[in-house]
């Protein structure tokens, strides 16, 4: 029996079915929101919703319109949707609601752009089909990555909006509770390999990524599991919020500025607490990962006798062997799976921590990637051998600034693609809307 050959497709098609598939992952989202919610702010520090329905497609515009030679059809909005907001310390934007274009000019403006960067990315493939004119494809890489980064931020905003501000969506069934004890795991001391090699056909990576490098680590002992919401309320019932040995100075006046004293993902109930989901409020799940800030991770692994990990550490804990050698991934060389853990957009929410032992590193650490971004102790800063993007700048540099600190692993919202082992995420220490969770570490 014949069988007709079936095309590979080509690099252009499959770059094409990324954008398409992220774009996919971004229109789900604001599918969530109230039709009168789009001009709301949920998040003091970022813009209102309605930015990012046009900010996603003028990056794309930006980003590929001149190497792709189109004419901008409305430059006011390429400039008006550009740029977003990093959390800040004061300097709150002050913007109202009627100062943004309605929400029908804004799709009709995202609806134009994407019709033509498809159509003109499509052309080009045909003669130029190793895309030398976009980086050798470099520039959609950055489109799609960029894109899933916000169809994660976007959840932190989402989730903070009132739950009468957004459409529901059908509740998870959650995996039952694993019967592991918190225990912490030695690990021996080794290298651990950080970074990309930077080549023309190598793998790509945002520019912090490289170069790449190895670092010798020292013994030390890990949490096989995060610290879960039950750990964290011992803390706050311990008097944590209120103990000013265990805060840093910026730490300390951060905290004694907020209304409340607890993790911002919690609700608190007479003298007990419940949890705010993105679509609900349910009964705190003590064996979830709790989702807190950098200087609330650093004050419990003060109160602890411990610390985060640093970078190198963490990378060591995750990708290390008994035997010496390095790994792509904590369970191995397979690609992300449902089976290793809550990554790429498979839940909403949190699992209870150690639930998907699949994904354990070789040294038994559980939850290494996916179910949280995990803080560590080092400050964002470039690899020796630093390059910026002469296309984006300013993506990683203007953060350099000490006030940064790096983040490891990857969350239920984070693409599978940016779970690779050199990507390296970064917040502000009193950002509380992260889905982060730590670990701490005894030397």
């Amino acid at each position: 029996m014949n069988s007709a050959a079936v095309a590979t497709p080509s690099r252009v098609d499959q770059l094409l079915g990324r954008i398409q598939a992220a774009r996919a992952r971004s229109d789900e989202l604001f599918k969530i929101v109230h039709p009168t919610a789009l001009y709301d702010r949920p998040v003091p520090e970022r813009h209102r919703i309605i930015f990012y329905l046009g900010h996603l497609e003028a990056f794309d515009w930006n980003l590929l319109r001149e190497s792709l030679g189109l004419r901008s059809f409305d430059p006011g909005f390429d400039k008006l949707f550009a740029f977003g907001i990093d959390p800040v310390e004061g300097g709150l934007p002050t913007d109202q609601p009627n100062d943004w274009p309605s929400a029908e000019k804004v799709r009709d403006y995202c609806s134009r752009l994407r019709e033509q960067l498809d159509a003109t990315i499509r052309s080009l493939g045909t003669s130029d089909p190793n895309l030398a004119r976009l980086e050798r494809g470099r520039l959609l890489e950055v489109a799609i990555e960029h894109r899933l980064m916000h169809a994660e931020t976007l959840c932190y905003m989402l989730h903070q909006l009132p739950l009468d501000r957004k459409l529901s969506q059908p509740m998870v069934r959650p995996l039952p509770a694993p019967a592991i004890l918190a225990h912490s795991v030695e690990i021996p001391a080794g290298t651990a390999t950080l970074g990309l090699s930077r080549g023309e056909d190598g793998p790509f990576g945002w520019d912090n990524e490289f170069q790449v490098h190895r670092v010798e680590v020292p013994a030390f002992a890990i949490d096989a599991l995060n610290v879960t919401n039950g750990d964290y309320l011992r803390f706050v019932r311990n008097g944590g919020y209120e103990n000013r040995s265990l805060w840093s100075d910026s730490g300390w006046k951060w905290i004694t500025s907020q209304k409340h004293r607890f993790p911002s993902f919690w609700i608190a109930n007479g003298n007990s607490y419940s949890y705010r989901t993105i679509f609900a409020e349910i009964p705190l799940p003590l064996d979830w990962p709790v989702y807190v800030s950098h200087d609330e991770a650093s004050a419990y692994a003060r109160w602890a006798g411990k610390e985060l990990p640093s970078e190198a550490e963490w990378h060591r804990a995750a990708y290390g062997t008994r035997g010496g050698s390095e790994r792509a991934y904590p369970w191995g060389e397979e690609a992300p799976s449902a089976r290793r853990g809550n990554f790429d957009f498979e839940r909403w929410d949190p699992v209870p921590a150690g639930s998907l032992p699949e994904g354990n590193s070789d040294f038994g650490v559980a939850d290494l990637v996916g179910n949280g971004w995990e803080w560590t102790r080092t400050t964002f800063e470039p690899f020796l051998g630093f390059q910026p993007f002469s296309f984006y700048p300013g993506y990683s540099a203007i953060f350099f600034d000490g006030k940064h600190f790096v983040m490891k692993g990857g969350s239920a919202r984070t693409a599978a693609c940016m779970l690779r082992r050199s990507f390296r995420n970064w917040f502000q220490p009193h950002y509380p809307y992260v889905y982060a969770t730590f670990r701490c570490v005894e030397h």
